[in-house]
Formats: C-alpha cells, structure tokens, sequence
C-alpha cells in the first residue's frame, strides 16, 4: 500500500510546472493583449454576452468543465486497470494535452467574435467543414446529456440526502440571480449570505433525505414521494427503481434550465457551485496532508492494486479503452464547447484566459486525482457493476474530511453533493451548448422542421429523447466508454481547429504543440470506438443469440444507436482531419495563402 499523499504530489508538482512555465509561452505565443476588446463587451445583448467578474466566470467554467466527469472516469479507470495508469494519464496527459486544448479554444474563439470551433474551423475549410464538426460536437453533447443524467440519478439514489441538499442549491441560486443582476445588491455580502445558505442546506439535506420511489438502503427519515412501484421504468433492472425515476427529473431539469437566460441560473449557480468545488477538492487535498501526518479515521492508502495488468477486471483491455475512460481530467473535448460556447462571450479581458482556460483544465485535474484517491482509499467491489461504485468518491471524500474531525455522516452526503452539483452543472450547460451547435447548423430556418430544431424548446426534446434510449440499455460501461471516445475524439478536433487557426495565422506559429495531441488523440479515439461498435456491441450483442432472445426492444435499439453513433462519429472526424490537413499544407507550402490576422474578431 502506498500513502494517498504521494498521489497528490505527484500531480501538483507537475502541474505547477506546467502552469509556470508552458501556460506563460502559450499566452505569449497567441498574444493575449487587453487592449483588444473581449466579445462580451463588443456584443453584450443581456442574454449570452455578458461580462462577468473574474471570480464568477471562473466559477462558470470551472463548475462547467468540471462536471462529474473528472471524478467518473478515474474511479471506473481506477476499479478496472488500477490507480498507477490512471494516475499517470492524469499528471502528464493534463498539461501538455489538456490545459493546451482549452486555452488554445478559449483563445481561438476571444479571436472570432465568441463563436464556436464549428465556426472558426468553418472560416478556413468552408461550410462542409465547420457543418461536420457542428454535427460531430451535437452528437457527442447527447452522449454527455446521456452520461450524466444517469450518474446523477445513481448517486441521488445512493445518497438521497444529496437530493433535497441539490434543491435548496438550486433555488438558492436562482434567488442569488435575482439578488445580483436584477436588483443589483451588494456582490460579497451576497456571496458570503448564500454560500452559507447553501452549506445549511447540506444539513437539511442530512435530516430530510429525498427518495421518488420506494427502494432499499434508505437513511433513516428519508421523505418518499411517490409509493408507486416504478420497477417498469426502462433501466429499472440494471440500476433500480428509484435510479430509474430520477432520470427522466434529471432530463427535463437540464432541458428547463438550458432555456434560461444564463443571468437566471447559469451564472449564479456556478458560481455557488465554484464554493463547493473550492471547498471539496481543497479540503479533501488539504484534508490528506492533514491526515497522513495527524491521522484520519482510517488511514489514507491506497487499498486498490496500483495494476490490474491490460485485461483489466471485466476484461477490459487497457489501450485504447484507459485513454477514452479518463476523458475529463485529461482532456475533454466537452471543455472546447464550454470555452468557445458560454465562456469566450463573458470574459472581460484578454489576459483572464490563461487562468481561466489552462488554470481552469489544471483545477480539474486535482479534481481527478481527488477522485482517484477516494476510490483508492475505499476500494470498492464492483462485481455489481462498475457504475454502482460511483458513490464511492462520497465515502471516501467523507473519510478523507474525517481528518478536520468532521463525522463521515456529514463528509459523505457534502461530498455527494459537490458531485451531483457539478454534474448538473455540466448537463444543462450541455444541452445549451447543444442548442448553440443546431443554430449555427440551421443558420436560418426554411422550414418547420428547422424552426422546431433550432427553437430553444424543441431542441431540448432532440437532445433528451435520444439520451433517455440511451440510457436504457441499462450498460453503462459501454455507455461511459461510448461518451470518452466521442469525448476524446472531439478534443482532437478541437485542436486541429487550433492547429488550422495558427497555421493561416502566421508561416511563423509552430504548430507541434496543437497537432501532436491532436494525432496521438485521433489515433487513441478511432480505435476505442471502433472496439465499441464492433466488439461491444455487434460481436457481443448482436451476433450473441443468448443476448438477441432476452433483449428488450428498447435493449436493442440503444444498441443500434450506440453502433451508428460510434460510426458516425469515426467518419465525420477523418473527414475532417483530412480537411484540415489540406488547409495547413496549402497554407505552409503558399506563404501568404492564410486568411486570419490579430484583428479578424
């Protein structure tokens, strides 16, 4: 066994060389100046332009990127292949691959009037191009719809004192909306007033847990709503009932929150959100030094095997599948869309994105390895599944914060909460960065069926629709492993956007530190998905008679769309490598061919 200590200093050694040291030439390098006006004050409309305070958008992305995907992935990572792999993939692939990637977005998009990678792409391989890419980040935003609401919906049935604790935090934030942008009261009486609101809410949490259907395991007290028996509801069997009725909550939140002008709830809850991510993953990284020197209620070492070997448990081989399961807290492709979607159209000075964008990436990754030590510390049995071990990130946050004497029945509900706060964060930011994607895919609708796709409201149904069918195929490592690799894939294209940029930008940009990433991650990626829509799926499933007699209709058809999605998705991402690939060597063999300066915002 190994102390839990060394896992954090690990990453926090690299990760301060990173931010020290690279992050300062890539703002050079992209010529950061605050003397250019940002798009949130050349556009500001009330609605998606809107400056925000530093601290609040940085509460915004980081709340945002964060999400609950750099705590799943490396716990599944960490169950499956043991926590030395994941470790690894997390202290170096961040830096140098990750931070580059949602700085250099960020910085592309501040260049390009807050629009989107689709967009920006679009300005140098044309209109098939940047539709391709649309099309590809709307895909994989179902994925993340998907993913998420399911993740929610488990640890809410795991800790339903997370659920009545996520209410209160909700309404707290639309109330600290109205407190700041409508009625313009004081900005840190405010703050100090609901983030102390939002942690009693974790004791009212504790004493009156939530619970939609009956089910087992229930802390004592705990209110249910409904006595109904929901064990029909699709992906009953695979994750219970009260799992199952959370879901489809869960969708229509994300769907009603997406349409809110971001003043509403967006902005406020992630900024109330940041307190809880400041609070839990300092206090926990905090929490460990404390512990390993003074002593917690067990002691902080790691209880999983450092390596599983490459069949890992569940059979699962470690290339490609390790790299497209630790998307967040690595690199995420998600972060693109959340840098050139709602973060380039309120960021008040140039400079402010080196923080934001590459220190934004590195916070997450502490996040991970966060994650990675709680599941480490408890070292669940996953026999039942590897998503049901989700929760554990609650147990052994609470064991952790046991160190500042805090009883676990109160570390683990506050931790469960600090991740069922981000991914809800992060599933409607979701589906409003989905909407933004068919709107510039549609431009201007010629038809109802275009009007329907690109109205706030209908778009929300074609994201949420399919993201429920997914859902219940009851699998939720194919279903993980399905969003890493549209996750990762996307992250690659992402950076061939950055490489384009630079490449018309200037003959004298290198282009090494976009274009390597981006060639080992388009490698990495069409393999892991090729294994899900062949492997997974057609060898296992569909060539499985076994599998074919028992199936569902519903089992099925979340199998079909799992192999189109996954081919889909290969496809749409050569043909656009292959694009970009023709622009950057058009570019470097014409001097002066480029059609991007400085000034092009």
């Amino acid at each position: 066994m190994v102390q839990i200590i060394w896992l954090v200093a690990t990453v926090l050694v690299l990760f301060s060389v990173g931010y020290f040291g690279y992050s300062r030439y890539l703002a050079r390098f992209v010529e950061l100046d605050d003397a250019n006006a940002t798009p949130a004050h050349k556009y500001e409309d009330g609605q998606e332009y809107v400056p925000a305070k530093k601290p609040v958008l940085l509460g915004h992305h980081y709340s945002s990127i964060a999400g609950g995907a750099p705590i799943v992935g490396p716990i599944t990572a960490g169950v499956v292949w043991g926590w030395v792999p994941a470790l690894l993939w997390i202290a170096i692939g961040n830096p140098l691959m990750g931070a580059t990637h949602d700085f250099v977005s960020l910085s592309a998009s501040l260049r390009h009037e807050g629009k989107s990678i689709g967009y920006i792409i679009g300005e140098y391989v044309g209109q098939r191009g940047k539709n391709m890419l649309l099309w590809f980040a709307f895909l994989t935003i179902v994925l993340v719809v998907t993913v998420f609401a399911l993740v929610v919906a488990i640890v809410f049935n795991a800790y339903p004192q997370a659920a009545t604790a996520s209410l209160i935090y909700i309404g707290l934030a639309v109330l600290l909306g109205i407190y700041l942008y409508q009625l313009n009261l004081p900005f840190i009486p405010g703050t100090v007033a609901f983030v102390v609101a939002m942690f009693v809410g974790v004791f009212v949490g504790i004493e009156y847990p939530l619970a939609l259907v009956p089910g087992e395991g229930y802390p004592a007290g705990t209110i249910v709503l409904f006595s109904m028996d929901a064990s029909w509801l699709p992906a009953a069997s695979a994750f219970g009932a009260n799992t199952a009725a959370w879901i489809p909550v869960v969708l229509v939140y994300g769907a009603l929150a997406s349409s809110l002008p971001v003043w509403v709830l967006l902005q406020p809850r992630d900024y109330l959100s940041s307190f809880l991510l400041y609070t839990g993953v300092g206090g926990a990284l905090l929490a460990i030094i404390v512990g390993t020197f003074f002593g917690a209620s067990q002691p902080l070492t790691t209880n999983l095997e450092p390596y599983y070997g490459f069949i890992g448990r569940g059979g699962l081989p470690l290339f490609p599948l390790l790299f497209i399961t630790i998307a967040c807290g690595t690199i995420s492709g998600f972060h693109s869309l959340v840098s050139s979607g709602t973060t380039s159209k309120q960021l008040n000075k140039e400079t402010d994105a080196r923080l934001i964008g590459y220190g934004g990436m590195l916070g997450e990754g502490l996040l991970a390895v966060v994650a990675l030590s709680a599941v480490a510390i408890v070292s669940p049995d996953v026999g039942s599944g590897i998503g049901l071990a989700l929760p554990t990130f609650a147990e052994g946050g609470g064991i952790m914060l046991t160190s500042f004497g805090i009883p676990a029945s109160f570390g683990g509900p506050f931790m469960a909460l600090v991740l069922v706060s981000f991914l809800l964060t992060s599933t409607d930011t979701a589906v409003r960065l989905g909407r933004y994607m068919m709107e510039e895919i549609i431009d201007t609708p010629e038809s109802p069926v275009e009007s329907f796709a690109a109205d706030r409201y209908g778009n929300t149904l074609i994201q949420t629709i399919p993201a429920y069918i997914l859902i219940a195929s009851g699998s939720w490592e194919t279903l993980w492993a399905l969003f890493g690799g549209a996750n990762q894939l996307l992250a690659a294209l992402a950076l061939l956007t950055g490489t384009v940029w630079l490449a018309n930008w200037s003959d004298s940009k290198q282009l090494v530190s976009t274009g390597g990433p981006m060639v080992v991650m388009v490698i990495i990626t069409v393999l892991g998905l090729s294994w899900i829509a062949f492997y997974d799926n057609l060898y296992a499933k569909f060539l499985n008679s076994e599998w074919m007699a028992s199936a569902s209709i519903l089992e099925i058809l979340a199998g079909v769309t799992q192999v189109v999605i996954a081919l889909t998705l290969i496809y749409l991402a050569l043909s656009l490598v292959k694009l970009g690939y023709e622009n950057v060597r058009k570019v470097r063999q014409e001097p002066g061919t480029g059609e991007f300066t400085p000034g092009d915002d």
